[in-house]
């Protein structure tokens, strides 16, 4: 069964390129020039995933996936900006993005996130025989449960992202032990972006905002040259 995508990019080449590439690719694909037609056409098709270009002219992508989060759409949003800075790309994980690609960009690096995110998206199913994982898991303070893909710090409830979530809880199913880069990369995207890239560190970044609370003891750490564990002090 085709997945469906929904591409939202004013640029006319930058468009027919990528929606010629995603259907060789074996996507279906519905193009749109503007944040209007990315609505109305959410709204109509419910693709399985959007890929949304940051500036378009008039509604640009970060409001598409506002109003697309404020209306409770959980569709995983793949965001294209040319903006490489790490306050425009926190900008489009505060819209509810999932993941992003700084333009220019390979057309098989946005291959991999889209596989990565739709696998994510994708029910897990229980195998024959095999017992129930617990969903709930708790570490010092901070409680997820993975079922209802809700987390609590201190009984405050977290507003997380797809992918916000799921590194929290790839961490905290290894609290206590440290994850490399590698691993993380591939256990969340699927893909090893190498050593070059920023993408774990804008997310680490972000995830510690909204998990290490004021007045709490931070629970994310950093340990230099090898990657990240999420431990009580």
């Amino acid at each position: 069964m085709m997945n469906t995508v929904l591409l939202a990019e004013d640029d006319r080449a930058i468009r027919h390129a990528l929606e010629r590439a995603l259907t060789l690719e074996g996507y279906r694909v519905t193009a749109v020039s503007d944040g209007i037609e990315a609505l109305a056409a959410a709204h109509r098709e419910h693709p399985d995933v959007v890929v949304l270009d940051v500036m378009m002219p008039g509604v640009d992508g970060l409001q598409v996936c506002r109003v697309l989060r404020a209306e409770g759409d959980r569709t995983p949003i793949l965001m294209l900006t040319a903006r490489v800075e790490t306050a425009d790309r926190i900008a489009g994980l505060d819209a509810g993005a999932d993941d992003y690609v700084a333009k220019p960009f390979e057309v098989e690096e946005v291959f991999a996130r889209l596989r990565a995110l739709l696998r994510r998206a994708a029910p897990v199913p229980a195998q024959p025989g095999e017992p129930a994982i617990d969903g709930v898991i708790d570490v010092a303070d901070l409680r997820l449960d993975a079922s209802a893909r809700r987390a609590w710090r201190g009984g405050t409830e977290l507003e997380l992202t797809r992918t916000e979530f799921d590194l929290l809880e790839l961490l905290a199913r290894n609290a206590g032990i440290v994850l490399d880069h590698s691993t993380i990369y591939a256990r969340i995207w699927g893909y090893d972006f190498g050593p070059g890239s920023k993408n774990l560190a804008v997310y680490i970044g972000y995830l510690r905002r909204k998990v290490d609370l004021e007045g709490t003891e931070p629970l994310i750490h950093t340990v230099r040259g090898v990657g990240y564990t999420l431990r009580e002090e």
